[in-house]
């Protein structure tokens, strides 16, 4: 499994390539774009990678419990975690 630093690293090296090629374009509202759009998408890695890591320690079995989980109870869980109270 990939780093976390080292996938939002390549993120960002993506949007720098991109925002560069605009700049010396000088394409101001091209660059406006790539701005908020590096924001949005490293917001929503990072919560892709947040699901991933919690998903994984529910994968990992606890020392009392040696049962694997269908995905089904693992959405279930999830759920549960994440119910606004």
């Amino acid at each position: 499994m990939r780093e976390r630093q080292r996938i939002l690293g390549n993120l960002e090296d993506l949007y720098k390539e991109a925002f560069r090629k605009a700049e010396a374009r000088g394409s101001e509202e091209e660059m406006t774009h790539l701005d908020f759009g590096y924001q949005r998408d490293q917001l929503y890695m990072e919560v892709m990678l947040d699901l991933r890591e919690l998903l994984a320690a529910m994968e990992a079995p606890s020392i009392s419990e040696e049962k694997t989980s269908s995905l089904l109870e693992k959405a279930q869980a999830l759920r549960r975690l994440t119910r606004l109270r």
